[in-house]
């Protein structure tokens, strides 16, 4: 088979946890689980990480150093986590894009439960065709949320388009296990515990099974910080969190 012919199968299908499907029906099976599990976000990620995925958040939004003259969009945030934390913490203005209209819902909910009506919009919006002009903003954060994308190169492309000269992309993202002895441990509770547990409190084992096997099929730190850098942003570094189970990827627009 020619090298053309591969390129040309690879864009038909991507993976959609452990199966294999045709690409442009990812996003519609991505749609789904987060419809279903958008009323219980926060309690998938609680589920998913035990609970530490608030300091992870609380740690990309340190080492983001939110100010009041800056400006952030944060993609496939649409339950505000990401957004909330920014503004809480000096921030400017934050546009939430989230693809999933269900997601966004909750999180304009939460932002008047909250009395936050000032400072913040919500739009609905592709990560890969982000409706937002050239060198838009001061920073962009995608949390939980790129290892769904079809395309992830397309999602990167997209970052250091809208971010301004000097702008600071940050990614959150389950990753891969870096400590010796956890990872054994780790998979037990994905591929185990946590379906039985989504089926138990939210009736829905086969979308926390999924989130799980999606989890495997990202790129390990060291490649995503090459696809990070192949999309032209530069300085690229990353930290683990508790043990590779998250990294925080960090990139500038020059």
């Amino acid at each position: 088979m020619s090298p053309g012919k591969q390129n040309s199968q690879s864009d038909e299908t991507t993976h959609f946890g452990f199966s294999t499907v045709n690409a442009e029906d990812k996003a519609t099976l991505v749609k789904g689980v987060f419809d279903n599990v958008a009323s219980r976000y926060d309690l998938m990620n609680d589920l998913m990480s035990l609970g530490v995925h608030r300091l992870w958040k609380s740690a990309m939004i340190d080492w983001l150093r939110p100010s009041a003259n800056m400006s952030l969009i944060d993609v496939g945030g649409g339950t505000g986590d990401i957004a909330f934390r920014f503004l809480k913490s000096g921030g400017g203005d934050v546009t939430v894009c989230d693809i999933n209209d269900e997601m966004l819902s909750v999180g304009r909910d939460r932002s008047l439960d909250n009395g936050i009506t000032k400072g913040i919009s919500w739009v609905n919006g592709d990560a890969e065709k982000l409706p937002v002009p050239d060198s838009s903003f001061d920073a962009f954060t995608i949390a939980f949320c790129i290892r769904n994308v079809t395309h992830i190169e397309n999602a990167l492309n997209e970052a250091r388009r809208v971010l301004k000269p000097g702008g600071h992309f940050l990614c959150l993202e389950f990753s891969h296990v870096a400590l010796a002895g956890l990872e054994s441990v780790y998979d037990t509770y994905s591929f185990k515990v946590l379906p039985w547990l989504g089926k138990l409190v939210a009736n829905d084992a086969e979308s926390y099974r999924y989130l799980a096997e999606s989890i495997r099929r990202f790129p390990d730190q060291k490649t995503f910080a090459t696809m990070i850098t192949e999309a032209g942003l530069e300085q690229v570094t990353y930290r683990n969190l508790s043990g590779g189970i998250a990294a925080i990827h960090s990139a500038w627009r020059i």
